[in-house]
């Protein structure tokens, strides 16, 4: 297994893992994504904050990473944090620990890049997602509010978020 940065051709796989995530977290909960504009995963992807995992040459998992995220972590965003965004399976390796293994991961690149803290957020209200993310070694500290005018994808205008943190 492979963590890389993604490329500009990875991007039309990133967006058949967020449809596939989609359809799963629709079958299981009532929180799910709205879709993404094609130029945010572009940007990302240009920034180097667009990852994906690789194992047995296929891309199995994707994900965003941050070192800010205001709208989200409100005063807390000034604590030297990398953020988690946007993790999205591929079916074929679902139940494969993948998560773990990028939390093991940004452990690594957090210290590298002086960071303190690895945060995350999900959609308030899937107690199955969020004690995966306890059992990551995240702590839960709670619910949030998303003011409606922030500049953050549609999904994240439908209710509360969960927040996760782990302290390094």
């Amino acid at each position: 297994m492979k963590i890389l940065n993604s490329t500009p051709a990875d991007i039309d796989t990133i967006f058949e893992l967020y449809d596939q995530a989609t359809a799963y977290q629709k079958l299981h909960t009532t929180r799910y994504w709205l879709g993404f504009d094609r130029a945010l995963v572009e940007e990302e992807v240009l920034a180097q904050r667009q990852w994906k995992v690789v194992k047995e040459e296929v891309i199995a998992c994707v994900f965003v990473t941050g070192f800010s995220d205001p709208h989200i972590w409100k005063e807390r965003d000034a604590d030297p944090a990398v953020y988690l965004h946007r993790i999205a399976t591929h079916p074929a390796f679902r139940g494969q620990g993948l998560v773990k293994e990028i939390v093991e991961w940004t452990k690594r690149y957090a210290r590298e890049n002086g960071k303190k803290f690895i945060r995350m957020d999900t959609g308030s209200g899937n107690d199955k997602l969020n004690n995966y993310y306890i059992s990551c070694g995240f702590n839960y500290l709670g619910t949030t509010g998303i003011h409606p005018d922030a500049d953050l994808p549609l999904h994240y205008k439908k209710g509360d978020y969960s927040l996760f943190e782990m302290e390094l």
